[in-house]
């Protein structure tokens, strides 16, 4: 790599607020603030709207939509026709 043109890659902290989880990665994202972490170090933090901890994906409250219902709705209203 050249040295010089690539932006500083180090520890910071992505924090979930609304499932108040956080957890400590490398990124060359930073943030203003900073948080002391179990560690005892303080790393620059990153407020994230969702992560896995809160997206209803991972967390198993995921809906599943009714596609065949939807499917079978269609054919009436349109199946007929053409």
């Amino acid at each position: 790599m050249k040295p010089g043109i690539h932006p500083a890659y180090g520890p910071v902290v992505f924090r979930d607020k609304a499932a108040d989880f956080a957890f400590l990665t490398r990124s060359t994202a930073t943030g203003e603030k900073t948080v002391e972490w179990a560690d005892g170090n303080t790393y620059p933090v990153i407020d994230v709207e969702i992560s896995s901890a809160s997206h209803p994906f991972y967390t198993g409250t995921a809906r599943v939509l009714d596609t065949a219902g939807r499917v079978e709705r269609f054919e009436r209203r349109y199946g007929g026709r053409g």
